[in-house]
């Protein structure tokens, strides 16, 4: 990621952190630019400008194209004001971590999982995570797939992985690794609440 500065200030350019924001997220939705601008209702042209920090949306259209992405308008700012820019690349402070969602999904509560980015961007090859289900939340009665590789530990409660036909049972301090196109599903068990931190390559956000 390569952000501009300010050289009075010394801050993020903020168009050029929106448009690289926009990019990443489209990117980690397996998203082209058509897709997005058929789903928003705006043009391919306009959203290319975004992403090159030539445009200035409205916040209409940036409600447009984040309802569209299946994210809050908010993922786009900063809650508690911008990043120190030398931290912005690298480093997610605790209070600044983004809730993610997924690709036909406006969230994941009703399943009774929480999920938030670790990483710093996603418009990388890596992404890291900490999901975190309530007692009896999973990530859905269904096993799912993506590409690459899914690996994490349990932080805290026990977590049911599914793996294909097989069900292991984690307990804190347990960690995992598998092929993300072997059919899977996490699930809580317990009575507590379960946490896990997680890792997957390349980048996907589609569930």
């Amino acid at each position: 990621m390569h952000v501009k500065k300010n050289s009075k200030t010394d801050k993020i350019d903020p168009l050029q952190q929106l448009g690289e924001d926009l990019r990443a997220l489209r990117k980690a939705q397996s998203m082209t630019l058509a897709d997005l601008a058929e789903a928003s209702g705006r043009s391919v042209s306009f959203l290319s400008k975004i992403e090159r920090a030539q445009a200035r949306p409205s916040v209409t259209a940036l409600q447009e194209i984040a309802e569209a992405l299946g994210v809050p308008v908010g993922w786009f700012f900063e809650t508690d004001g911008p990043a120190p820019a030398e931290e912005r690349p690298y480093i997610v402070r605790a209070d600044r971590r983004r809730k993610l969602t997924y690709s036909g999904l406006s969230g994941t509560d009703y399943m009774g999982c929480e999920d938030h980015l670790l990483s710093a961007s996603l418009d990388r090859q890596l992404a890291m995570g900490i999901s975190t289900y309530e007692a009896g939340g999973s990530t859905g009665d269904d096993l799912y797939t993506h590409e690459g590789e899914e690996a994490g530990m349990v932080l805290k409660g026990e977590i049911e992985l599914t793996l294909d036909e097989t069900v292991f049972y984690l307990k804190t301090g347990d960690s995992f690794s598998f092929s993300a196109d072997i059919p899977h599903r996490y699930h809580n068990p317990g009575k507590v609440e379960a946490q896990i931190v997680w890792a997957n390559t390349p980048v996907s956000l589609k569930r």
